[in-house]
């Protein structure tokens, strides 16, 4: 999965950002599983990617949520 940047991120609609995250979150889970396991990643850098990628996400639906109250309470 290539790495996302917030320009990128911001132009999704809100399903696609869910579905990446959900899609982010899942592959995580399955890497830091192979590890655990005793297992050996290709990439170590990649948890560190899709933890990246997964605050990026999370990080822009915090900026449009904010701003969504802001221009209710402005009303």
């Amino acid at each position: 999965m290539p790495l996302h940047r917030m320009e990128e991120i911001r132009k999704y609609t809100n399903e696609e950002r869910e579905k990446k995250l959900t899609e982010l979150n899942t592959e995580l889970m399955r890497v830091k599983a192979m590890v655990k396991a005793g297992g050996s990643i290709e990439n170590p850098a990649r948890i560190k990617e899709i933890r990246k990628g997964i605050a990026r996400i999370l990080t822009i639906k915090n900026e449009e949520k904010r701003k969504n109250i802001k221009g209710v309470e402005n009303r």
